[in-house]
């Protein structure tokens, strides 16, 4: 894969015991020299029973305020604690933890404030979705007050600075967070690239930040937009983008929407010789038909067991089992998830390769071949 392809997902982090490595050295001397005047207690175990943000063990926010954005999204703005780097570029994801009916639940949503900015605030907008439970609290239920676990941003999906003299956005649905981002940040650095920004929806009432991006098609400079309204305009053909956008080959893409549509965007860049002027963003990874026969999966350190299928990740597995599994990316791509396989055997989703005892599998994109063991 080129360097300047990317493809992560947004719907997973790093479990808390990973977060620590986010925090600043200052910040973990500090709590060092704590501890030893605190034995047998952490600093922590002190400091939130003052505050629910002053602990140097994780990373914590406090939700502010949740607006709605369309029918069905909402953007969360939440006030981040000790030892958050707010220096993270546009387009970026943030891990969010939220504990609901005594469970926590991990996903990653793209960052949609300004880094450095926004009074030290940031802003996920969510879409809900009728298979994310996650999303759908936050659009419906979390409430100002919340606390949250964070992960420190990630993500190679994200604009340079200085932009490219030329760029083209292709988005659709709530592909639209990251983009938006990066709108905002050249907004307010004064940077002014030649965008064309291609968005598509099926309506003008569910696109997420309708009234921002027609605000920045009559006062931004340099800045056209396409709102592909398929309810009345249909289907976005993006094999016809030169319809649209006539120099698109001279232009670096960041797009960023369902699976379908990638697929088709990096269809037809690989056919023109531009794929390394590409840049994508999967928020779901595609599950084929080369999964497992399925099978019992064993933790062993923890001690548990689940029998599963061959549609189910053995990260899903151990999650449902109440294990605070590693992951970062959830598309075998940050390799966060790898554990070693004890015993059995277990396919790649997207390969169909079988991996043996012995083996550092990826857990978000492999399922049980057969009954398994993991060593967590």
């Amino acid at each position: 894969m080129s360097s300047k392809l990317k493809s992560l997902t947004r719907w997973s982090i790093a479990p808390a015991r990973h977060v620590e490595t986010a925090l600043t050295p200052k910040v973990n001397v500090l709590r060092g020299l704590a501890a030893r005047a605190t034995t047998p207690l952490l600093p922590d175990d002190y400091l939130k029973l003052l505050h629910p943000l002053w602990t140097a063990r994780e990373l914590r926010g406090e939700v502010v305020d949740v607006r709605t954005e369309t029918e069905d999204s909402a953007t969360v703005t939440i006030k981040p604690g000790w030892g958050f780097s707010a220096d993270y570029q546009p387009g970026q994801y943030v891990g969010i933890g939220l504990r609901v009916d005594g469970r926590w639940h991990w996903r990653s949503y793209s960052l949609t404030s300004i880094p450095l900015r926004d009074n030290k605030l940031l802003t996920i907008t969510v879409k809900a979705t009728p298979e994310g439970f996650l999303s759908t609290h936050l659009v419906n239920g979390v409430k100002p007050g919340t606390i949250v676990r964070l992960a420190a941003p990630k993500g190679d999906f994200a604009l340079p600075d200085p932009p490219p003299p030329k760029v083209l956005f292709v988005s659709a649905g709530s592909g639209i967070t990251p983009l938006m981002a990066m709108l905002r940040s050249l907004k307010a650095r004064g940077q002014r690239p030649d965008i064309v920004h291609v968005h598509s929806a099926p309506s003008a009432d569910s696109v997420i930040f309708h009234d921002e991006l027609r605000e920045l098609e009559a006062t931004q400079p340099g800045y056209r937009l396409h709102l592909q309204l398929t309810q009345q305009d249909g289907k976005l053909e993006l094999e016809h983008i030169g319809r649209l956008v006539s120099d698109w080959r001279d232009r670096q893409t960041w797009a960023c929407g369902p699976v379908a549509m990638l697929d088709a965007v990096e269809a037809v860049w690989e056919a023109a010789g531009r794929r390394d002027d590409l840049h994508t963003e999967r928020f779901a990874i595609a599950r084929t038909d080369k999964g497992g026969e399925g099978g019992t999966v064993t933790f062993e350190i923890s001690d548990k067991t689940i029998d599963i299928d061959g549609a189910t990740s053995l990260l899903e597995a151990g999650e449902k089992v109440g294990i605070q599994m590693p992951f970062g990316c959830r598309m075998g791509i940050c390799q966060t998830c790898v554990l070693p396989l004890e015993s059995g055997y277990v396919r790649d989703f997207r390969s169909g390769d079988e991996h043996g005892a012995g083996d550092r599998i990826n857990t978000c994109i492999s399922t049980a071949s057969g009954d398994c063991t993991l060593k967590i």
